[in-house]
């Protein structure tokens, strides 16, 4: 079919396919040479997606059809495709070591050629954990270990954030890599571990000496900070461990670590942050919450009961509106968290707020009756204390004929209560009372 003058053996498809780029899709590597061999046949020529036939044989892995391009002289070894990746990192991309192995032997190939995502070889492999590839990348002198992606992400950062510990391994025996490297948002490799709760990586850059555990992003959380938050029990422990790390720091919000795994409920991180002996349990964020008020706004039972355990833990400790953690928990009507609070003796039941609003007060007008009830059974609980301007709980009123109502009226339990407490509420203020604290 070659033999004909008029035959046009570059002659491409509508993809912009020619012979040639079909028999390197196919890995024939006899049609191929048969191709080269003929003296017309343009080697770099670019289907739609701007692939040529070394890009598509290198995506593949046929390195034979590889080896046969790559010994015509005018093979492009660096041409990249519309989105900027060329062979190499085709290559990198599919974890095709022998083809890998090739191309850097070729003279003239960039083993730090970029995409148009700044992405790297070496980033491209890192990302998909073959280590292999990353190994012969990383035996070429001339492959920049540090070189970032679009993201400022390098190598290490790609290889932490997915878990690849073959590869964060192999990459920290170079001494020129730089394991405190952060991204556009200030987040190294230990703190993309320890969100990701990769406890492996974690423990790899631990035991490097020159990693900083304590480097905070744009938001000023550490690693154990991103860790608390996530709930990765097993990076916290690592972490903890290690004797530089302040477990006290706190982030844009105030918020220690402590505070952090409180607000999300996460019981284990808090457990084991409370048993490191330079922990400060009363920590308050910019609302001056505790880690208790916290935990009590969002009904964290098992955490505040874990919070009231250490002798030094403040339950009375107000925040900026005056709210204790008992006023908190019975302004969201967490019953459990109440309860809990009130079995410890040094709990203030009516301590007051800055508008002079008690617990009581609080569960009163928003009608949480198990709470009103809770704090009723307490024989220390002033219904009748007076606000700030004088009056008593029974001047602002919860829902007309509630059983709440009825409850500090009588000062007796529900269960006595009347069919006359199952009325529907006319109090019209009432139902325009948002929620006091939302969820975080």
């Amino acid at each position: 079919m070659l033999e004909p003058e008029d035959v046009d053996p570059n002659r491409p498809d509508k993809n912009g396919d020619g012979p040639l780029s079909w028999a390197a899709v196919k890995g024939d590597a006899g049609v191929v040479k048969l191709l080269l061999e003929w003296g017309d046949i343009d080697p770099n020529r670019q289907d739609i997606n701007d692939l040529t036939p070394l890009g598509c044989a290198a995506i593949e892995g046929y390195v034979g059809v590889v080896k046969l391009l790559l010994e015509r002289e005018d093979v492009d070894s660096n041409r990249s495709d519309r989105d900027g990746d060329g062979p190499l990192s085709w290559a990198a991309i599919k974890g095709h070591s022998g083809v890998v192995k090739l191309l850097l032997e070729h003279e003239g190939v960039d083993p730090n050629c970029q995409d148009n995502n700044d992405r790297t070889p070496l980033v491209c492999a890192s990302i998909e954990g073959y280590e292999g590839v990353v190994k012969q990348l990383l035996e070429r002198g001339d492959v920049y270990p540090n070189r970032q992606n679009g993201d400022d992400l390098t190598p290490h950062g790609c290889a932490a954030i997915q878990g690849h510990e073959g590869v964060v391994k192999l990459l920290l025996q170079r001494e020129d890599v730089d394991p405190n490297h952060s991204d556009r948002n200030g987040d190294s490799s230990l703190s993309y571990a320890a969100i990701k709760g990769h406890a492996g990586v974690v423990k790899l850059l631990l035991e490097r000496g020159d990693v900083d555990p304590n480097r905070q992003n744009e938001n000023d959380l550490t690693p154990l900070g991103c860790a608390a938050i996530q709930g990765h029990e097993g990076v916290v422990k690592l972490l903890l461990e290690r004797e530089d790390v302040n477990p006290n720091h706190s982030d844009k919000n105030g918020d220690s670590s402590l505070s952090c795994a409180a607000i999300q409920g996460h019981a284990g991180v808090v457990k084991l942050l409370l048993g490191r002996g330079d922990l400060d349990p009363n920590r308050q964020n910019k609302n001056d919450r505790t880690p208790l008020a916290c935990a009590a706004i969002e009904g964290h039972g098992g955490v505040v009961k874990l919070l009231l355990e250490p002798e030094d833990v403040d339950p009375n400790c107000s925040d900026n509106d005056g709210h204790g953690p008992l006023s908190c928990a019975a302004i969201n009507g967490c019953e459990g968290v109440v309860k809990l609070l009130l079995e410890r003796e040094d709990v203030d039941p009516n301590r007051p707020d800055k508008n002079g609003d008690g617990p009581l007060r609080w569960a009163a007008i928003y009608g949480h009756e198990g709470v009103v009830k809770l704090l009723l059974e307490r024989g220390d609980v002033d219904s009748n204390l007076p606000r700030q301007h004088g009056s008593s709980v029974f001047s602002y009123p919860p829902k007309e004929g509630s059983r709440v109502l009825l409850l500090l009226q009588a000062r007796t339990s529900v269960e006595t209560l009347g069919a006359s407490a199952m009325r529907e509420p006319r109090w019209d203020a009432w139902k325009s009372l948002p929620p006091f604290f939302g969820k975080r």
